[in-house]
């Protein structure tokens, strides 16, 4: 394939410039490690596929020299690497034997003097905080923790907290001891909370009393007070103070319970040394829940070492992060991002915090990267989605150059976002559309420094992956949309489900499909060509045309070019005179100042109709004053198709914008 000509993926736009591909000369963590491997293993790799799939053909080799050539620490020595005599959908253990810290691994590496977070404000500010003072705050906390409140190796600490310093270290201090962490972000109401923290019983629960968002204040007592009840007289709160105010803790509920972050770390002093308390390879570390929209939320039991390792693989070696770089990713603590982001301390990097509105103004992510020099920038698609839709040349505004990596995620980039990112915000930049999924807290496509940017694909499956795709047959194909697969066990693999105790809900959330393969849910085209993906939604709100499945994704791609739609949504619902059909809904969110006009329902249609295919037109096309999304800024078409069917919405608490799905009612089939 021509460099930097189009795939057949649907996908046809105006070149913007010449697209990043990886020089002849590369030298990254990446080409390091296949030299390492081929001079290790007496192995020649003449083509990026050969190197790939020795990778997974050779799994357990592959891991072991990640692990080593990027020198997790542990305590004790493994005896074997995996269990490789239990296949899935039974759960591997990885590296039995060994033993080792979380928190230990993410503050070993970072330099006394290198700022460890920078906490960007909303007026400017900055908060800087180093490596040294890092870890004398996790000592401190720890410590506390220990002595204070008895907590241990097993125990559970949760957070309802904003993405700020202290989240951090609330969650490093936690693990130093054993401990296993969860967090929920503060734009959760207390019945999401409830759903999710009830199911593990925390020790210890970590609250903020306000929190700020555009700007303005929100007290958050209330919500704390609801939730401090519903989880038990035994539970001990800790209250981090916020926005530069003192914490005054009478105005809580049970008064006794509380404890101010700042007294504890006070009564422990400044010289506290971190005991770090080595566990197993396969303990928990994070409890992870789904979105929550088909049910109660499932409480997702991640380990140490899985998540250590493929985290540390990701980083270093998919994307080449060291100390010398600088992130930004735009996340809250209640999306499977913020844990990525954390280990991002084992580089020895600077991570940027912004807690406000991604939007408001429109470029203070920009404006960040640009004050901070940020080398990378992480985000949803929807955020860059809006940046494209202004075609404001932003690199002409901001200082840009320094940014080498624009990673997105949450849904689909579109080509055409691809093209303005790489035209007016870093010109040849390496654009990494990266998918996986709070079910393996990382990825399985998506970034790499020596495969070529394609624009509306992931560049590549990453290394380590037996990825594929099956049709309905469960039989590998390529260049036709089907089901994401992953063939082989890897580290990140969930350790159980909480209270499932015969591992039904586990095997039926990924194994029940296709046996002994993990179906992540996700609809994919792979590029015979390329190599790369693009992703057409979740196979779970997969739409039917005359036995075609299409993915929302395609419509959505061509439906929000139009500068009249501020947003949309696509939901299939099963057509009355013909079982195996559907009809298909448009939603759309007009943009300020704009009406849904016969005329512009017409143009949707012929572009749709001569852009896709005319299975691609909706059968409908309404208005609508908002569209549903979870909490992590997924688009929610599973509760709306619920709601247009008559039938029971689980979980609604799990949305962003609960309130929304009574626009939809009058929708309903009768």
């Amino acid at each position: 394939m021509p460099p930097n000509s189009f795939p057949s993926n649907g996908f046809r736009i105006e070149e913007a410039g010449k697209y990043y591909e990886p020089p002849e000369d590369a030298d990254n963590a990446e080409i390091r490690l296949k030299n390492v491997i081929s001079n290790k293993y007496k192995v020649q790799f003449d083509t990026y596929e050969d190197w790939f799939t020795w990778t997974h053909q050779n799994y357990p080799q592959f891991w072991e020299t990640v692990l080593e050539e990027c020198d997790v620490k542990l305590h004790n020595k493994y005896t074997k690497v995996v269990e490789a005599d239990v296949p899935m959908p039974k759960v591997p253990k990885w590296f039995p034997g060994a033993t080792l810290n979380y928190a230990e691994n993410c503050l070993k590496n970072g330099k006394n003097d290198k700022i460890a977070f920078i906490e960007y404000e909303i007026n400017g500010n900055q908060k800087t905080y180093t490596y040294s003072v890092l870890r004398q705050d996790v000592a401190a906390l720890a410590t506390a923790l220990r002595d204070k409140f008895n907590v241990q190796k097993g125990d559970h600490i949760c957070g309802y907290l904003p993405n700020v310093y202290e989240t951090a270290v609330a969650m490093l201090a936690t693990t130093a001891l054993g401990g296993t962490w969860s967090s929920c972000s503060t734009d959760f109401g207390p019945t999401g909370v409830l759903d999710r923290f009830a199911q593990i019983n925390p020790k210890v629960l970590f609250v903020v009393d306000k929190t700020s968002y555009k700007g303005k204040h929100h007290s958050l007592v209330n919500n704390v007070n609801e939730i401090v009840d519903g989880l038990g007289d035994d539970l001990k709160v800790i209250v981090i103070p916020q926005l530069d105010k003192p914490i005054e803790l009478d105005v809580f509920d049970q008064r006794s319970q509380y404890f101010c972050y700042n007294e504890l770390k006070k009564e422990v002093g400044d010289t506290a040394a971190i005991e770090y308390t080595p566990v197993p390879f396969h303990h928990p570390l994070f409890v992870m829940f789904s979105s929550g929209t088909t049910g109660i939320p499932k409480g997702i039991v991640h380990t140490v070492g899985g998540v250590l390792l493929k985290h540390v693989e990701e980083h270093i070696i998919q994307t080449n992060i060291s100390e010398q770089d600088t992130i930004l990713f735009y996340t809250t603590c209640g999306w499977m991002m913020w844990n990525w982001l954390m280990t991002v301390l084992f580089t020895g990097a600077t991570i940027v915090l912004y807690n406000e509105s991604p939007l408001e103004p429109q470029d203070i992510l920009l404006k960040i990267v640009s004050e901070t020099k940020a080398t990378v920038l992480g985000m949803g698609a929807k955020i860059y989605d809006e940046y494209a839709k202004s075609d404001i040349d932003y690199k002409k505004i901001h200082s840009l150059s320094q940014l080498r990596l624009i990673l997105s995620t949450a849904s689909p980039l579109k080509a055409s976002t691809f093209a303005y990112l790489n035209g007016k915000i870093r010109p040849q930049v390496v654009i990494g559309s990266i998918s996986g999924g709070t079910d393996i807290v990382g990825c399985f496509m998506g970034a790499t420094l020596n495969r070529p940017v394609v624009p509306g694909e992931c560049q590549h499956f990453y290394l380590g992956l037996d990825m594929c795709t099956f049709n309905e047959n469960g039989e590998q194909v390529e260049d036709e949309r089907a089901e994401l697969v992953c063939r082989n066990p890897f580290p990140s693999m969930p350790l159980e489900f909480i209270n499932d105790s015969d591992g039904r809900r586990y095997f039926n959330a990924y194994f029940n499909k296709f046996p002994g393969v993990w179906t992540h849910g996700d609809f994919v085209l792979i590029d015979s060509q390329t190599k790369g993906s693009v992703i057409f939604g979740r196979s779970d709100t997969t739409l039917n045309r005359g036995g075609v499945r299409i993915g929302t994704a395609e419509i959505y791609a061509v439906v929000e070019k139009f500068e009249e739609i501020a947003d949309s949504l696509v939901i299939g619902t099963v057509d009355p005179q013909d079982d195996t059909n559907e009809n298909v809904l448009l939603f759309v969110k007009l943009a300020p100042g704009h009406k849904l006009t016969l005329e512009l329902m017409k143009n949707i249609k012929i572009k749709l109709r001569n852009r896709m295919s005319p299975r691609h037109v909706p059968n409908e096309v309404h208005p609508i004053d908002d569209i549903p999304y979870t909490n992590s800024g997924k688009k929610v078409e599973l509760a709306v198709k619920q709601v247009l069917q008559k039938e029971v919405v689980k979980n609604i608490n799990s949305l962003r914008n609960p309130e929304s799905l009574k626009l939809f009612e009058p929708f309903a089939s009768t």
